[in-house]
């Protein structure tokens, strides 16, 4: 008989961040400190998503280590493992069984749409890369199964995602239609009001961290100095006016909207406050400085204990283990698989 899926009065948010590179400003501000906030609010379930970050080649040795920073960064940022269950994707085997299942229910035709891989492989081609992973190809599958294992409501995604959120209830509805009532159809979680962080040089773009303009992206782990001098020499204009018109003046407007995330103010407002560029940076350079020394401090700690670091983690892929095995012994059911298996 297969388990109906369980309803709850408290909305259930999932969401995931690769460890690879370095976690910068516009993840701090655009993403988890919102997280931070949503784990008192939500039945929250965050993790690195380290299956995702091998669809392209990774060096071991780093992979692992970027993996443990992603972790105690994440707690740094005020995710209590307490409060919200914190995991790392790897250690929930039962994510690959749904994803296989997934794969076989999404079209050949679905995944060669997504216009990520078409970027993303067309960039590898670029480089000289004769390689481009399967993985590549059908990981929005596997993105589909950590939403769906979990039972997630709501997923906050950018603009990049929004495209495998669609494909993943898709999935979910043809899943459902074809062996009956299974998974939860997710919704995607979009702020209202959500720091817009582009990059101090050029602030056309988002901050990223892929860069080519290592000035223009601050890493929450630089040096004060290092980010006082980025802010520094941030991009502005010629006019030396300020007020907050993204169109016009994108990188006032940046540094406005960093400002304002970063002390809870309404960045329109803070244009007011000012008529000279240089107080301007120099106090983002401050506020961010002083909301991320916090940070630092607490992930200093945190990888000087890897005892605590691990018991962290170890905790999470239990309480996770447990939502995912359900999930995925019901799927398993629902398609006509032997029980036991």
């Amino acid at each position: 008989m297969i388990a109906a899926v369980p309803s709850s009065f408290m909305t259930r948010v999932l969401s995931g961040i690769q460890p690879t590179g370095d976690i910068h400003l516009g993840n701090f501000l655009g993403a988890l400190r919102q997280w931070a906030i949503d784990q008192h609010l939500h039945d929250s379930f965050y993790c690195a998503v380290d299956l995702h970050a091998v669809t392209v080649q990774q060096d071991p040795v780093e992979l692992r280590s970027k993996t443990l920073e992603t972790m105690a960064t994440l707690v740094s940022v005020g995710l209590d493992p307490e409060v919200c269950t914190l995991f790392v994707q790897s250690h929930v085997p039962y994510h690959t069984e749904l994803s296989w299942l997934l794969e076989c229910t999404v079209s050949f035709g679905e995944l060669r749409r997504m216009t990520q891989f078409k970027d993303k492989s067309a960039k590898q081609g670029d480089g000289g890369q004769e390689h481009v992973s399967a993985g590549l190809f059908t990981y929005p599958a596997l993105m589909a199964a950590d939403i769906l294992i979990y039972d997630a409501d709501r997923v906050p995604v950018g603009d990049d995602q929004r495209q495998h959120l669609e494909l993943t209830r898709d999935v979910a509805e043809r899943f459902n239609s074809r062996y009956g009532q299974t998974f939860v159809l997710p919704e995607a979680a979009i702020p209202k009001i959500a720091a817009r962080v582009m990059d101090l040089q050029e602030p056309t773009n988002k901050m990223s961290k892929s860069s080519e303009s290592p000035m223009g992206t601050v890493g929450i782990f630089e040096d004060t100095n290092s980010i006082a001098k980025k802010f520094k020499r941030a991009i502005t204009d010629s006019e030396n006016q300020v007020r907050f018109d993204f169109d016009a003046k994108p990188g006032v407007s940046n540094l406005l909207s960093i400002l304002g995330a970063a002390t809870d103010r309404d960045p329109a407002s803070l244009a007011d406050e000012y008529d000279q560029y240089g107080p301007l940076k120099n106090d983002t350079a401050e506020a961010i400085i002083d909301a991320l020394e916090p940070v630092q401090n607490r992930r200093a700690e945190l990888l000087a204990d890897p005892a605590e670091l691990d018991r962290i983690i170890a905790r999470g892929a239990e309480k996770a283990s447990e939502v995912a095995a359900i999930t995925v012994q019901r799927a398993k059911d629902a398609m006509g698989f032997l029980p036991g298996g």
